[in-house]
């Protein structure tokens, strides 16, 4: 009786495992699969002057991370809004208006970020 419910745990504890490791490798962020919002923030260090105080300029690396990113809308916001950027002292306020402020023709103007809409 004991060698039964021994094979019958293993095999929901391998089933459990096979369903928790599928979720893991389909799922994407808003970034993609192989980065997250906070991965992307550490990329935009150009940019930190320039949302922190919006009369900063923007610096041209600033504008081609911003370019890159926005590209995906959902990822933009995500960086501007991730605890990496919160912890730079980011002002998400400030961040939303970098894409406007680098002259990006095709930014995601209207975009809702949260409690922000990009300009």
């Amino acid at each position: 009786m004991a060698t039964p419910m021994k094979y019958i745990y293993l095999f929901m504890f391998l089933a459990i495992l096979t369903i928790a490791g599928f979720n893991q490798v389909d799922g994407a962020g808003e970034c993609g699969k192989n980065t997250t919002p906070d991965m992307e923030a550490f990329k935009m260090a150009p940019c930190a002057s320039a949302a922190q105080d919006e009369n900063s300029s923007v610096s041209s690396q600033c504008c081609a991370r911003v370019k890159k990113i926005g590209q995906n809308p959902a990822c933009l916001c995500a960086v501007m809004l991730s605890n990496t950027a919160k912890s730079s002292g980011i002002k998400p306020e400030i961040a939303m208006t970098i894409p406007k402020r680098c002259n990006i023709a095709d930014r995601p103007v209207g975009y809702k970020c949260g409690a922000y809409t990009l300009p």
